[in-house]
């Protein structure tokens, strides 16, 4: 089968209240919604509208288009947990019983030892905080012992922070990975991330040579069934670390305008198989440090690029754009929110009709499993049939 397909993740563009948003302690969130409620009164987002993103739910500046031009709808998260790992493992098939551990007071103590004593360097901070404020509050007192930034959020991550002229990279990635051998068990958090950063005291600058070092997928993903069938798999921005690197290779984009690129030209050169994308910037420079304009200028520039992003889709392609988590930039919160995702399904055999609000994330993954011709994933049921011409 020569078909190609494309998930691109919208990462942390969420559309409404997940039905247990109350108990992930995010009442009120709806990143979407509540960020063009702060638009201005001339803010249009022409193209995202006539593909039917207002047709998805009720959004300030995005009516709902008479004749759109994709399938749309919403989904909701059914797995456990509310971070870029849980909700792509969702997508792909793999949804959780039970969430990654987080750290509100900080990592154990005996954890913060094992990993000082295993890399030669002492900790500084152990705390949940924001990325770019932990530097500022720390960043002095690093360059000058050479400890360790050591940061938690309230999603399941163990960050390790490190200014380039004083801990070369290769060093860094190392401790990431010491890091993530000790990370296990009641430990076992579900990203170890590299935070690299640059410049001085007022003038810090995080570079775009994070790494993440996650878990492996615990249940065969649609990354696996594909592989297995031998159909190729082109991935873009930081899949490959969501998924430790199995079922994908990705090159890596520090800007959505660098993904929509990779993605145009993943377009242009893939005969069949599977384009997996995720565009970054909604989340990591965004929502996680509630920049409301940015936000709003970020969504201009994705709808300015859409024309000639889906100018290159070829007759029988299947394009889905969604989202893995909230990250609304309007609340006190500068950390992920649980909420339900938007989706647009486009191509030229796609029926442009709803299909309502889907259980599950799930539903993406088993709709491409059956598209491109691999077996039946383990969670999520197909809306290939309700829009489907072919």
């Amino acid at each position: 089968m020569s078909r190609r397909a494309a998930i691109i993740v919208l990462d942390g563009l969420g559309i409404g209240a997940a039905h247990d948003q109350a108990s992930y302690g995010d009442t009120g969130s709806n990143t979407l919604g509540n960020t063009l409620a702060r638009a201005r009164p001339d803010f249009k987002l022409p193209h995202l509208a006539a593909l039917g993103l207002g047709n998805c739910a009720p959004l300030a500046a995005v009516p709902p288009a008479v004749a759109p031009q994709a399938a749309y709808g919403t989904a909701q998260p059914v797995g456990a947990g509310k971070d870029s790992t849980t909700g792509h493992w969702e997508i792909c098939g793999v949804v959780l019983d039970d969430p990654f551990p987080t750290f509100p007071g900080g990592f154990p103590a005996a954890l913060v030892a094992a990993f000082s004593a295993a890399t030669g360097r002492p900790v500084l901070a152990n705390r949940p905080a924001s990325g770019t404020r932990i530097i500022e509050e720390f960043g002095v007192e690093h360059c000058r012992t050479g400890a360790w930034i050591v940061y938690t959020s309230a999603d399941s991550v163990f960050q390790i922070a490190a200014h380039e002229d004083v801990v070369p990279l290769d060093e860094l990635y190392r401790a990431c990975q010491t890091a993530r051998r000790l990370c296990s068990g009641a430990w076992g958090v579900s990203r170890v991330i590299a935070r690299p950063f640059t410049g001085g005291p007022g003038a810090w600058v995080r570079t775009d040579r994070r790494r993440d070092f996650s878990l492996p997928p615990s249940g065969a993903t649609l990354l696996d069934r594909l592989e297995c069938a031998g159909i190729p798999r082109v991935g873009i921005g930081k899949v490959d670390d969501l998924f430790a690197g199995r079922g994908i290779q990705s090159t890596h984009a520090a800007t959505n305008a660098m993904a929509i690129d990779l993605i145009g030209r993943a377009f242009a050169e893939l005969d069949r198989g599977l384009v997996f994308a995720n565009v970054i910037e909604f989340d990591q420079t965004w929502g996680h440090r509630n920049d409301v304009p940015g936000f709003l200028a970020g969504l201009a520039e994705l709808d300015r690029a859409l024309p000639a992003l889906l100018a290159s889709v070829q007759a029988d392609d299947l394009v889905i754009f969604t989202a893995d988590h909230g990250n609304d930039p309007t609340t006190p919160s500068t950390d992920h929110s649980r909420e339900r995702v938007p989706m647009l399904i486009y191509g030229p055999q796609v029926r442009p009709v709803g299909i309502g609000e889907r259980r599950s994330f799930a539903d993406v993954g088993a709709t491409v499993a059956e598209f491109l011709g691999v077996a039946p994933l383990a969670s999520g049921t197909s809306f290939l049939g309700e829009v489907w011409r072919g």
